[in-house]
C-alpha cells in the first residue's frame, strides 16, 4: 500500500478541506442554532441570528417553508457527520472521499439551489436584496457544483481503470 499525498500537494483536497473546516463552524453557530435549546444556545449566536435577519431579511430564517425544517435537519444529520469525516479523511487522501464527497456535493447542490430559486421567486424582494442573498448562497452552490464535477470525475477515472483490469483478467 502506498503512502497518502501530502495534502498540500493536492490543491483542490486543500480547499475542500478548508471549506470543511469553515462549514463546520457556521453549521453549528449560524445555521442549526434553532435546534438548540434556549437555555443552551450562547447569546452571542442570538446576536449573530439577529444581525444576519436584520442585515439580508433571509425570510427563509424568519419564516421557513416546512421543506427548509427538513434541510436543517438534514444538515444536522447528515452535513454534521460527513464533514467531520471529511476533515479527517482529506489529509490522510482516503480512497473513500470521492465516494462520500460526490453524494454530499449532490445533495448540497440540490438544497442550496432550492433556496436560491425560492428567495428569487420573491416578489416583494428588490433585486439588491435577492443579490445580496445571492453572495451569501451562490458560493456555496459553486462549491458543491465544482466539488461534485471533480469527484464524479476521480470516481469514473478510478472505475475506468478498474474495469480496464477486470477486461484484462477474463481475457487471459
Amino acid at each position: 500500500m502506498t503512502s497518502p499525498r501530502p495534502i498540500l500537494s493536492r490543491k483542490r483536497d486543500l480547499v475542500y478541506l478548508t471549506y470543511f473546516l469553515v462549514h463546520v463552524v457556521v453549521m453549528f453557530v449560524g445555521d442549526l442554532a434553532p435546534l438548540y435549546p434556549d437555555s443552551i444556545r450562547p447569546q452571542f449566536m442570538n446576536d449573530l441570528r439577529h444581525w444576519y435577519i436584520e442585515t439580508y431579511q433571509d425570510r427563509l430564517f424568519t419564516s421557513p417553508p416546512v421543506w427548509f425544517s427538513v434541510y436543517m435537519y438534514m444538515e444536522a444529520l447528515y452535513h454534521v457527520p460527513v464533514s467531520f469525516w471529511a476533515i479527517r479523511a482529506l489529509p490522510k487522501d482516503d480512497p473513500k472521499v470521492p465516494l462520500h464527497l460526490l453524494v454530499y456535493a449532490c445533495q448540497t447542490a440540490l438544497t442550496t439551489l432550492t433556496c436560491i430559486a425560492e428567495f428569487w421567486g420573491w416578489s416583494d424582494y428588490s433585486n439588491e436584496q435577492k443579490l445580496a442573498l445571492s453572495g451569501l448562497y451562490v458560493p456555496y452552490l459553486a462549491v458543491s457544483v465544482i466539488m461534485g464535477a471533480d469527484m464524479f470525475a476521480r470516481l469514473s477515472k478510478r472505475l475506468s481503470t478498474g474495469s480496464d483490469t477486470t477486461q484484462a483478467k477474463k481475457f487471459q
